[in-house]
Formats: structure tokens, sequence, C-alpha cells
């Protein structure tokens, strides 16, 4: 499998080249350039299969020109060691329970992937590379569990000051860990700025050996369409009709990798998401991205520090305009039907759902006729633990699950000692990298 740019269908690169310099020169985002038959493997996976062996069969299937199927396992291996949870609900509905991890996110499959599979590349190809990235204090606990072992990686991590979460004092990279965090004397688009700055400048990127770990990065999105196979090996054998899934639209990352499942012969009849101001409906009931309207030629490049898939999914609609506009329901959710929905999952079946699973079971209630039909099933993911979400609970419920120990760690505040440095401080920056660079920690 080639990955090319969404902005110039010409600049067509590899694995390796997509999720190490992961932000095209042209200002676009790599998608994968086919529609790989995967079926035989996404066929041949059943409830006794594992979510690591999925995730090593699918990543040999798709990259097997430049990894053998022994190093595709072995990425797997070590980036999964834990299942994602996926149970019945009722007689037609089930959920997929993403936040079983190390910290409790989603995100901790994708970036364990990505950090797994960078380092396997990097010991493969005798370099180096830093991870450069925003956050306000959860990716650094993610980031810093996917990094626990890792010898060729360091990550940079960019936060406000007092927001760094779940990083101990052994896993700073001046301790001989693999984190750098460095707080910034403002806010989370100050440090989102200095990201910006860094990534605008071609020169650094390629001195440094920098890329990301968000979802800008291929390698950090393709691995969430493995979510989508392993619960199709769950249902396979118990629903014979349609598969409809309904999750939060978030920044489009989980929307756009189960579509790309689609394209490579997963059994899904489509995805239903709580609409959003960019994901809407047009006159006519039908899907329809709001950004379109601005072609891409007139638009920013794609943010390094913040990155929304919306571009992504524009391509897949750009290549199946008809089909997809019948594949994905946005439906528009209000707060008192969020709400509403909160108390149903718990009344209906004892579970805690956050805002956004509730937003995601909402919309699925408002398009029961298309998802729910006879013999067919509805699948409702659940990125986060619902605990992370207390107040919602507690305004809807009068009750919360007390946290998890692994993401009560995960939320604990972090001590630096260090000074913050000011906002647009360039200098200060690039001479963290430098230090990195120069092997002093590395």
């Amino acid at each position: 499998m080639k990955f090319f740019s969404t902005r110039n269908a010409a600049t067509v690169v590899g694995f390796k080249k997509a999720i190490l310099d992961c932000m095209p020169e042209d200002g676009g985002l790599y998608v994968p350039d086919d529609s790989s038959d995967l079926r035989r493997w996404i066929l041949y996976a059943d409830e006794t299969t594992s979510f690591a062996s999925i995730a090593g069969a699918l990543t040999s299937a798709m990259i097997n020109e430049e990894f053998s199927p022994i190093v595709c396992e072995a990425i797997a291996t070590h980036a999964f060691p834990k299942d994602p949870v996926f149970r019945q609900l009722g007689a037609d509905t089930f959920i997929l329970e993403l936040y079983h991890g190390a910290t409790g996110t989603f995100k901790d499959f994708g970036v364990s992937y990505l950090t797994s599979a960078l380092e396997t590349l990097l010991q493969m190809e005798g370099k180096k590379a830093i991870l450069l990235d925003a956050t306000t204090g959860e990716l650094g606990a993610c980031m810093a569990k996917a990094m626990e072992g890792k010898k060729l990686l360091k990550s940079v991590l960019l936060a406000p000051k007092g927001k760094f979460r779940g990083i101990s004092e052994s896993q700073f990279a001046w301790n001989g860990g693999t984190i750098y965090p460095v707080e910034v004397d403002g806010t989370e688009e100050d440090c989102r700025n200095l990201v910006r700055t860094i990534f605008s400048c071609r020169e650094l990127v390629e001195k440094y050996h920098l890329t990301v770990a968000n979802t800008a990065n291929i390698g950090r999105l393709l691995p969430q369409s493995f979510f989508y196979t392993y619960a199709f090996s769950r249902l396979k054998k118990t629903v014979s009709g349609d598969i409809f899934y309904a999750l939060s639209a978030g920044n489009y990352g989980n929307l756009v990798s189960g579509l790309y499942g689609w394209k490579c012969a997963l059994p899904v009849n489509g995805f239903i998401v709580p609409a959003t101001s960019r994901l809407t409906l047009d006159a006519r009931g039908d899907c329809m991205v709001m950004d379109s309207v601005i072609p891409l030629e007139k638009r920013n490049p794609a943010d390094p520090a913040d990155p929304s898939n919306i571009e992504r999914l524009e391509q897949i609609f750009k290549a199946n305009a008809l089909m997809l506009r019948s594949f994905v329901y946005p439906e528009p959710v209000s707060e008192e039907e969020t709400s509403r929905a909160c108390k149903e999952l718990f009344m209906k079946y004892r579970l805690y759902a956050d805002r956004d699973t509730s937003a995601a079971y909402a919309a699925l209630i408002k398009r029961k006729d298309t998802a729910l039909q006879e013999d067919g099933a509805a699948v409702l993911v659940a990125r986060d633990c619902p605990s992370l979400n207390r107040q919602f609970l507690m305004h809807n419920l009068g009750e919360c699950p007390p946290l998890p120990e692994t993401v009560a760690e995960a939320a604990a505040p972090v001590t630096l000692g260090r000074n913050a440095i000011a906002p647009g401080d360039k200098d200060s920056l690039i001479s963290i990298l430098n230090s990195l660079n120069l092997l002093r920690l590395f």
C-alpha cells in the first residue's frame, strides 16, 4: 500500500515516509492510495482472535512491500497487550469499549501502534526521531506509557503551565526517560502555535527528524481501522443482517478509519454520528461536508498541532460520492437528547456513558429505522472512560463510577520543577530539540 497527499495525488510515498515525515510539503495529509481487498484476512478472524493478531495480519496485508509478516506481527504484539472490550447490550445493540488501555482513552491504541511502528522502522533504518506535539495533558500520559522502553524515539510535548498529567519523574528525558515535557506560560493555542512554527520550517523538520503522534500522522490513524474488524469478528456468527456503527465525530479520525476498513472489504452498512458544523445534512437529508465549498488550493495547510480529518473524509467522498452520501448518517443531536440517551443507557443496560457516547447513542435512536432493521445490529463505539466525564454523569445520573487505578494515575498532576517558556519562544524550543539531537539525552 502506498500513500498520497490530499492536496496532490502525484505525491506518492511508502509507509515509512508517511509516518516518519508525516506532513506533506504541499500542505495536505497522507491517505491510502488504493483499496486493497483484505477480505480473506477480515473473514478469517473470529471471536477467539486477539486484537493484536488481527492488527498484525492487517498490517502485513497493507504494507507487505516494506515489512515482513514477522515484523508486522511484532509491531502489533508490542503495541496491543490488551484487547478492546466488546459486549452485547440488547438483542440488536452492542458496544465496543476502547478505553481499557493504559490511560483510559482510545488514543492508547493508536499512539501505541505508531510508536511501536516507528521504533521498529528506526531500528531497521539506523535512525532516530522526535515526536513534537501540543497537549492539554491527556496525550502526555498516553505518550508516556506508549514510549516506555523506546531507544530511538523521544517525545517533546508542549502544554500550558500546570496542565501536564500522568508522567512520572523517571519518564522525563533529563532523568533518562523518553518524554521531554515543556510548559508554556500561555494557552493551549500558544502551544499549538509553537508546534506550527517549527513544522513550517522544513529545515528544522529534516534536521531533527520531526513527526507527530496525533492523527495528522497516518500511522496513528490507520490502526483505528482495526477496531471495526475486531468488532466484526465478534459479530459474524450472531448477526446475519446489516451492521451499523454509532460513534462520536470527534476530529473525524475514527469515522475516516472505519471508512478505510469498509474500502478494504470490511462488511459494514453505515456509520451514524452526531452532526457537527462541518459534517451535517443538506436540504435533501444527505450527508455533506461543509468545508467542501472551499477549494483545497484556497485553504491553509493541514495543521500538525490540531488536526482535523475532515480533509481525508472529503477525499473519500470525492472518490465515492454517491455511495458515501448513503453511507454516513449525521444526525443533529441536542443537549436534551444527549442527556436522555445517557439516562436510557443506564436504565436499560446499567451502562455509564460519557457525553460523546451518549450523543452517539442519541443519534442511533433517531436513526433506528435505518440501523436496527430485522436481523441487523448496531455497535455503539465508546472512546473514553466514562469516569473521566464525572460532571456529566453526576448531572444526569446522580452518580459516577470511581476512576480505575491506572486512569487515576494518568490523570495525576505533574510537577516539572523547570521554568516555563514564553508563548512564541521558538528559540528555547529549538534549543530543547537540539539538546536531544546532540545525543545528550538520546
